[in-house]
């Protein structure tokens, strides 16, 4: 083989490692399993997957409509999208078979969805006390009480919680800096840092827990502060909330964070501060949760007098 030749097999390698890192491992994954599913389809019905045509994408979506949220659908057209341009192919996903289908599916099933409900101050509260009050293991109910009140404080999606290390703290009197290194929606990895007051309850201070976590594990430099999976966080809030009395189906790990938005609304806050908090690149969610808190706020029901 000439030199030309290996340099262009081994810039071809490059140029497809730097397309899979563009995106997170986490992202890849859900990219493969999707794609996965929709190999399975056309294996089963003699259609070929890889390139695909867009007559049987829009055959899939009308497959996995009877089954499948609209979210689930567009998910999976980016992720048929993307494993195609990992694999050097092209597939127009805006092609009007799939683009006049999907907006067709749109229309029957509905965009609504069904949100779990967000963790607000009365929920929070009774999770730091069931922690309390529950938690034999005294090492994990000063790492659990830290984990849910700097996840509620900062907005924090649960990756991002999960991947705090010592050195992304920074104390000051006013209270906490936390420096993220790479979230969601910042996959060029330009960092944000998020501002936590203290409390006027110590109990219920994010600043204060974090503090006595950190004396238990000081020794660990650069470790990561929690050191559990973004998961665990997920299974933790299930738990302390059904210990509460709460039905926890209605929770999920994503509690904490639309919870944060939607008592920081609820308080006057800015839909502005509050993306400039949780990272959001779109206020299209922000407005949701904004909108949610005024439902009784600004009700014009409230200017009748019965």
């Amino acid at each position: 083989m000439s030199d030309l030749v290996k340099d262009i097999v081994s810039i071809e390698l490059e140029t497809l490692n730097n397309i899979k890192s563009s995106k997170s491992l986490n992202t890849i994954r859900a990219y493969k399993s999707d794609f996965k599913d929709f190999s399975n389809f056309c294996k089963k019905n003699n259609f070929k997957s890889l390139p695909a045509d867009p007559k049987i994408v829009s055959f899939y979506i009308t497959h996995l409509s009877s089954i499948s949220k609209v979210s689930t659908l567009k998910r999976r057209l980016a992720s048929i999208s993307v494993v195609h341009k990992i694999k050097g192919f092209y597939i127009d996903i805006k092609h009007p078979l799939i683009i006049e289908n999907f907006m067709g599916i749109q229309r029957k099933l509905g965009v609504f969805q069904k949100s779990k409900k967000p963790i607000l101050i009365n929920e929070l509260k009774e999770i730091i006390k069931t922690i309390e009050s529950t938690e034999k293991n005294e090492i994990k109910k000063i790492r659990n009480k830290a984990l849910i009140l700097v996840g509620f404080a900062g907005g924090f999606r649960r990756s991002e919680l999960v991947n705090i290390k010592l050195d992304d703290l920074e104390f000051t009197k006013e209270g906490l800096k936390i420096f993220i290194q790479r979230s969601k929606t910042d996959q060029s990895g330009e960092g944000m840092t998020k501002a936590i007051p203290y409390f006027k309850d110590k109990n219920f201070c994010p600043v204060v827990s974090i503090k006595n976590w950190i004396e238990i594990i000081k020794s660990k430099t650069n470790s990561l502060i929690f050191d559990i999976s973004d998961k665990m966080v997920a299974v933790l809030i299930k738990k302390y909330l059904q210990k509460a009395g709460f039905d926890n189906t209605k929770y999920s790990g994503h509690s904490l964070r639309s919870g944060f938005a939607t008592v920081a609304a609820d308080h006057g806050a800015d839909e502005k501060s509050i993306m400039n908090m949780t990272g959001h690149k779109s206020s299209t969610m922000v407005r949701r949760y904004i909108k949610e808190t005024n439902l009784f706020k600004n009700n014009p029901l409230n200017k009748i007098s019965l």
